[in-house]
């Protein structure tokens, strides 16, 4: 053994020779977790739990994304060898048991919380993304790339101002959103126009059938959600062979006040992370552009298509 494969063997060891070090892989296997949501879970200081967390961080046992002051932390996949056989001696453990179940409490009410937090500004959002678009015409710069599409899904349609140029162009529209508030929006918008299925639902278990769709969309929607990648992968198992997707978002910023006043999860990302999550959800990226925005901001526009003959995409499943 290498004295670098030593050391970092005896780091490991000693990261996990604590109980509550312990209890966070193990929470940490099945959730991805703010410091926040790991204190409300074990029902300890903030700065105790941020200390075991950086412990666990610096041994290699943990990932932490950051996005601004914002951090996640998880046990990263493929978990390390060294953690595999902890957790399964914890599996049955009673405290860990307890620990799951206020997870999965704590992951529904971020959900509820989420839902809230849009269906109170359903009525405004135009003006809140304007904020930050200026006079960005961003639904045109989106259907410039869907020529010759039929049928597109927008995922996180909102309050479905896409969903009615889409439909005015005689196309059909699935407007997927976690809002009833929102749906009720884009239900006004568009109503009489043929070809629009508006359905309440979770991004990252869409109601919407394999290869439903020619072509998905995301428009400045990714930011808002914890788990990207789940969601790309969905997008990908409801795209046909062939189809596309079109994700629009913010570049990598450090404004937290959109965090704030606009419900932000990321603080935008870079073109080589987006990049790399469409690809491993199965798509080619086919070009990525980044505009400049009159709030100083970066636009992201990012077209990628499935490949022809490909399989189905079924999301992984949680550990």
């Amino acid at each position: 053994m290498s004295l670098s494969a030593f050391d970092d063997l005896l780091a490991q060891t000693k990261a996990l020779a604590d109980a509550t070090r312990l209890r966070l892989v193990a929470l940490l296997a099945g959730h991805e977790l703010s410091v926040g949501e790991a204190v409300a879970v074990l029902g300890m200081g903030q700065s105790r739990v941020s200390r075991h967390l950086k412990i666990l961080v610096d041994a290699g046992i943990l990932w932490c994304t950051r996005s601004g002051a914002w951090a996640l932390y998880r046990v990263p996949d493929p978990v390390p060898p060294i953690v595999v056989p902890v957790l399964a001696a914890l599996t049955q453990d009673p405290q860990i048991q307890a620990d799951r179940d206020r997870a999965t409490a704590v992951l529904v009410e971020r959900r509820r919380s989420s839902v809230r937090f849009f269906d109170a500004l359903a009525g405004e959002w135009k003006a809140l993304s304007q904020e930050v678009l200026g006079d960005v015409d961003l639904d045109a710069l989106v259907m410039e790339h869907l020529d010759g599409v039929q049928t597109v899904v927008d995922l996180g349609c909102g309050p479905g101002f896409l969903v009615e140029r889409l439909a005015a162009s005689g196309r059909a529209v699935v407007g997927v959103d976690h809002s009833p508030r929102m749906l009720e929006a884009a239900a006004r918008r568009t109503q009489g126009l043929a070809g629009v299925s508006l359905r309440l639902g979770d991004l990252e278990h869409l109601p919407v059938r394999d290869g439903e769709a020619d072509a998905a969309v995301l428009s400045l929607v990714l930011h808002h959600l914890p788990r990207p990648q789940a969601v790309l992968l969905e997008a990908a198992r409801a795209v046909s062979a062939g189809g596309r997707l079109i994700i629009a978002d913010y570049a990598s910023h450090g404004e937290e006040r959109l965090r704030r006043r606009h419900g932000d999860h990321w603080l935008g990302f870079s073109p080589d992370v987006l990049e790399a999550w469409v690809v491993e959800a199965g798509f080619h990226v086919v070009l990525t552009r980044t505009y400049p925005l009159p709030s100083r901001l970066g636009l992201i526009l990012l077209v990628a298509q499935r490949p022809q003959g490909a399989d189905s995409v079924s999301p992984k499943e949680e550990s």
